[in-house]
């Protein structure tokens, strides 16, 4: 599974409190399933919930969410697209610790696709065979665009992310 350590860097890279710390972040997987057909290949999905959870986190929850979201509309981008995934695909709890830190809890879920493809073994002399495994790319999106783009977040003034990354543009 590769969404998982993308999203690590992605928002250790945006946000300015987890790039200073960031074993402030602990991720887990849950409810993870794997999805194959009757098809000649190997071929299957990851289904699984994403559980990242920031703790004694004290800067505004929008750092967090905003990179959050900008990296989804480019590695998950049916939570937006479908109605039914948009409501229920993205969930939080908070549990404030004092008046200045908090444990942030997020769930989202996630699927990747894996390709796998047999293929010979061009290092055997024997029959054997191999499967050559690739994770693919998200689908294109009709009307998506990427350009990349340095992205700041700020509230009230006050800088609260920042980090290079490809936009979506609808």
């Amino acid at each position: 599974m590769l969404k998982p350590h993308s999203l690590r860097a992605h928002l250790a890279a945006a946000t300015p409190e987890l790039r200073e710390n960031p074993d402030k972040l602990t991720i887990f997987i849950a409810n993870g399933r794997i999805v194959a057909g009757a098809a000649a290949s190997l071929s299957f999905v990851y289904r699984y919930t994403l559980k990242l959870v920031v703790l004694d986190y004290s800067s505004h929850a929008d750092a967090i969410f905003v990179p959050l979201l900008a990296w989804l509309r480019t590695q998950q981008v049916e939570i937006f697209e479908n109605t039914d995934l948009r409501e229920k695909s993205i969930r939080f709890e908070a549990e404030y610790l004092n008046k200045e830190t908090m444990d942030l809890s997020i769930e989202i879920d996630l699927t990747e696709r894996v390709i796998v493809k047999p293929g010979p073994d061009p290092t055997s002399k024997e029959t054997v065979r191999r499967y050559d495994v690739t994770h693919a790319p998200e689908p294109a999106h009709l009307g998506v665009v990427h350009q990349a783009e340095h992205i700041t977040v700020y509230f009230e003034g006050q800088q609260l992310a920042s980090w290079e990354f490809p936009t979506t543009e609808f």
